[in-house]
């Protein structure tokens, strides 16, 4: 019953640190040695089997469960992938582009625009280039 409370104890241990950590490393340690605590506490088995299932509990998630999870924790990276494509595209102005209004059609949509440099004006009907998307907003550059 001892050996059970020391890989419980070891368990939480590892889980806490995985908070420091965010790697999804500690925490998949962790489950390995709450498993070992688990069959320590069921069949009291030995120290050297509850170690085996420590490192193949362990093994086990690291490999299987680990990449998962990190796939579904960085899955909202990819958002932002479409909005980079529309950088360096040209746009045409719908409605008078200034430091606080403005809209352009870019690829068949209408999008509020402002200009990179804050005193200029572009008029409809003026070809512009797309510098970067911020928010919902095309930051937009006229040629001379």
């Amino acid at each position: 019953m001892a050996v059970a409370v020391i890989w419980l104890v070891f368990a939480l241990g590892l889980a806490a640190a995985e908070a420091l950590t965010g790697d999804m490393f500690l925490i998949m340690l962790s489950g390995g040695a709450l498993a070992a605590a688990g069959t320590s506490w069921l069949m009291g088995w030995p120290v050297w089997a509850d170690g085996a299932v420590f490192l193949v509990v362990s093994i086990l998630l690291l490999v299987l469960v680990r990449p998962a999870v990190r796939r579904r924790l960085t899955a909202g990276d990819a958002a932002a992938e479409p909005v980079r494509a529309l950088e360096g595209k040209s746009a045409v102005v719908l409605d008078q582009i200034s430091r606080d209004q403005g809209q352009v059609k870019l690829d068949g949509e209408v999008w509020t625009a402002r200009p990179l440099n804050a005193g200029d004006v572009y008029e409809p009907g003026d070809q512009v280039t797309v510098l970067h998307i911020d928010g919902a907003t095309a930051v937009v550059w006229k040629n001379p």
